[in-house]
């Protein structure tokens, strides 16, 4: 019963949540294993419990955050880290209510903002509260402030430390329910993990990699403003992947400097000796990318990511469907299903801006004579003489192809957000079991 329970995916996620929830309770509930000095009312206390609350959860961001191959292959590292953004802002908000509550139930506590003059257990609280501050302000606005990517994620961790440093400092310095040593030791325990996980992620996880590097072999130009990058490994076999999969890529530089993008890989995933990336220009990095020389250095953190056919293999079929550069890990799950002839039916909605902004369009053609492929470009607009379908993919489109059965096909999705939404609500009032329609999500800075 064990056994089949772990390896049972909704049993393991929900244990990770019940994982998640005790962490967060269970030092809040030892701290108040001993009742506080008298004279404190119930808002105060309540207060109390918001900022403990708030900076376990701080704490558990980094865990979130840390790539743990066992919880990621869980939920898929898209999700985790939007349950990172919201969980991060409920941690801001106990975290801000909790001083609030104090001044509020006694407004001479107010004395505390005057930073000179104030006791280095309110300085310290006043700095994680900014720094907790500003962390959050830049991650929401990074794009409208103009944040390069590689410096925000330097500032971002360099921020989360000192709100979490400063915070448990605070809770030191107020001592009230840190009085036992055996709390504190409970408590640094807690932040030397958050340290250690932050190093492991921007110091040792860097350096394994550097054990593994690759060379760029060629760069290779696809329609619609894509470049397929192709890295074949130095020393070592490479790594196979599930089609459908991510690495994060460091280019060029130290995979120390923080400076990695996530991609989906585009080639088979039974060819460890040769990978290959899809990447379309669109920002800074991703426009350099066609500059880059034959024999540049690369480094590879993964492969990562759910969204992949190999979780199914009990599934009568698939339908894919993917607007622009999503269509990259589908090119993955297919050209890998063409080399394990795969003998499942494959149908590719497929979106693009125009008909020469469809990429792979000659390969995903060619893939016809070994799968069962039917493929449906939706151009924005046909060009002159084009008689199929033209606009957006919506409820009416899909109607048209997915089987009757709806629940005998899984539904991969991979494309702008917008789009991702319509289709997905569509596919839901269309009684497609939701169970059986997943997202991928390539944006995920």
């Amino acid at each position: 019963m064990q056994r089949l329970l772990m390896h049972n995916p909704i049993a393991v996620a929900s244990l990770w949540i019940v994982a998640y929830l005790l962490i967060s309770l269970v030092p809040l509930g030892v701290l108040l294993l001993y009742p506080a000095p008298p004279g404190r009312g119930f808002w105060l206390e309540f207060s109390v419990a918001l900022g403990f609350i708030g900076l376990a959860m701080m704490v558990l961001q980094f865990v979130l955050t840390a790539r743990v191959n066992r919880i990621e292959s869980s939920y898929g590292i898209d999700i985790l880290l939007q349950f990172h953004r919201y969980t991060s802002l409920a941690a801001f908000l106990m975290v801000l209510v909790h001083p609030m509550i104090v001044f509020i139930n006694d407004p001479s506590t107010l004395e505390l903002l005057n930073f000179p003059e104030a006791p280095w257990r309110a300085r310290m609280a006043v700095i994680a509260v900014l720094a907790f501050l500003i962390m959050v302000v830049t991650t929401i606005w990074r794009q409208p402030l103009k944040i390069p990517y590689e410096p925000w994620r330097a500032l971002h961790s360099i921020l989360a430390l000192v709100a979490v440093g400063f915070g448990f400092g605070h809770a030191l310095g107020v001592g009230y329910y840190m009085s036992f040593f055996w709390k504190v030791v409970l408590w640094s325990a807690l932040i030397l993990v958050a340290l250690w996980l932050i190093l492991y992620v921007r110091l040792v996880k860097p350096w394994l990699t550097m054990k593994r590097p690759y060379r760029v072999e060629a760069v290779e130009p696809q329609r619609g403003d894509v470049w397929t990058l192709v890295l074949r490994p130095v020393g070592h076999e490479g790594f196979s992947f599930q089609p459908g999969q991510f690495a994060w890529l460091t280019l060029g530089v130290h995979p120390i400097g923080m400076r990695e993008h996530p991609f989906s890989m585009s080639s088979s995933g039974d060819r460890p000796d040769r990978l290959e990336f899809g990447i379309k220009a669109l920002g800074d990095f991703t426009r350099s990318i066609q500059t880059i020389k034959p024999g540049t250095k690369a480094y590879l953190d993964g492969p990562y990511g759910v969204f992949t056919t190999e979780r199914y293999w009990d599934s009568a079929g698939f339908i894919l469907i993917a607007g622009g550069i999503g269509i990259t890990p589908m090119y993955s799950m297919l050209i890998t299903a063409a080399e394990r002839q795969d003998d499942r039916p494959f149908l590719l909605i497929y979106s693009a801006s125009s008909w020469e902004d469809f990429t792979y369009r000659e390969e995903l053609e060619a893939l016809k004579d070994n799968i069962d492929l039917t493929i449906v470009y939706v151009p924005r607009h046909g060009h002159e003489g084009w008689d199929g379908e033209t606009g957006y993919v919506d409820q009416d489109l899909l109607e048209r192809y997915i089987p009757l059965h709806r629940g005998s096909r899984q539904y991969l999705i991979c494309a702008a957000p917008v789009m991702m939404d319509a289709v997905e609500t569509a596919l839901f009032d269309l009684e497609v079991p939701i169970t059986h329609v997943h997202m991928e999500h390539f944006n995920l800075a």
